[in-house]
């Protein structure tokens, strides 16, 4: 994301224009909208013409408009944002009120204004623009016929590709069967990744599974790009790593980031830290439990008494559309920053840490129960 203009008043009302770059851009972007605010971008509008004869028809142009925002619509797996609203500024296209919907698109800049920017949405901003802070995880998640790649970034945790092969058991006397369809197993694995993993950016692929499924494969991979020349895989071979897994499917990705050995080697990235975060506050919650809290009610006590080390909440909290309940979340967050020096986690609700969590927790500082 590119930070093109930021225009915020004293009381915290204004604008910002920014430039989605890649497609996470906007699932950040997502997380800034909100009902009510105000979106400038360019769109395409169909209108319909009269001739001076009476025939009628219709084109589709290009023209920026100015929404006043009623429904959000993300899909994730796409990464594709519409918006829906009524048109705040008339022009020869559209009339004062029409409701119209503008699809947000990569590289092309759009003006978000509020009434308020709270600090959340904010440091929101600061996180999508800092260039540090990319994609840079792959997994393939696999057994025996199936396999799952998946790309974490620091906000989600992105299917990409699922490859499905049955495979024939092995027979007395002949394997010939399970052999040629584990090949094409593995070939149709070798070419997702060459598809969708970008090396440039990613710093580690996790390869998983249960049994020697993974080590097999790491074995045909190679064998392969040294039989076809493949530069890119040849050259990106350190950036591999086999892990243990109990199954191929994408839920078993938190069991591998949850892994010491795999948390070692990713410790400057933002999936292993929110992983170990997590880990951390339930082996809390086990021997400790005087000292972990969860819940709206209990968690507020913690803040007021100054003793929350760490605060781990949920993104999703943040879209509430109800303004004081939202405003409630980011007070919380804010007396956890500025009264006691905690430190806050913001989990992302399409992220492996964050995908089964709607609550908050709190390690508190005093071992004994509020």
């Amino acid at each position: 994301m590119k930070l093109l203009q930021k225009d915020i008043e004293k009381d915290n009302a204004g604008q910002v224009t920014l430039m989605p770059e890649e497609a996470e851009d906007m699932w950040h972007t997502y997380n800034l909208l909100q009902v009510g605010d105000s979106l400038r971008a360019s769109t395409i509008r169909k209108v319909q013409t009269e001739s001076p004869t009476g025939s009628v028809g219709s084109s589709r142009v290009r023209t920026t408009l100015t929404l006043s925002v009623t429904t959000i619509d993300f899909d994730s797996q796409a990464c594709q944002l519409r918006v829906k609203g009524t048109n705040l500024e008339e022009n020869q296209y559209v009339k004062m009120g029409a409701y119209h919907t503008i699809e947000l698109e990569l590289n092309r800049k759009f003006t978000l204004a509020k009434k308020s920017w709270d600090s959340v949405v904010l440091d929101r901003i600061e996180q999508a623009c800092d260039a540090t802070q990319k994609a840079d995880v792959a997994a393939v998640v696999m057994q025996e016929g199936l396999a799952n790649l998946v790309l974490v970034t620091p906000a989600m945790t992105l299917l990409r590709a699922k490859v499905e092969v049955t495979i024939p058991r092995k027979r007395r006397g002949s394997c010939t069967q399970h052999e040629k369809a584990l090949e094409r197993f593995y070939e149709a694995v070798m070419q997702a990744i060459l598809r969708h993993i970008n090396f440039d950016v990613v710093k580690c692929i996790l390869v998983a599974s249960p049994g020697f499924v993974k080590d097999q494969f790491i074995t045909y991979l190679f064998k392969e790009a040294v039989r076809q020349d493949n530069k890119i895989l040849l050259e990106n071979r350190p950036k591999f790593m086999l892990v243990h897994s109990s199954s191929g499917h994408k839920y078993s990705l938190k069991e591998i980031l949850s892994d010491p050995t795999v948390t070692s080697r990713l410790s400057d990235t933002k999936a292993a830290g929110e992983v170990k975060a997590l880990e951390d506050f339930y082996k809390m919650l086990q021997h400790e439990p005087d000292r972990a809290f969860y819940g709206l009610a209990h968690v507020e006590k913690a803040a007021d008494a100054l003793a929350i080390d760490t605060l781990l909440i949920s993104d999703k909290l943040f879209r509430h559309q109800d303004v004081t309940t939202r405003n409630r979340y980011v007070r919380l967050v804010d007396s956890v920053r500025d009264n006691g020096g905690g430190n806050v986690r913001i989990f992302s609700s399409l992220h492996v840490s964050g995908e089964l969590r709607s609550l908050y927790a709190a390690n508190c500082k005093w071992p004994t129960p509020l």
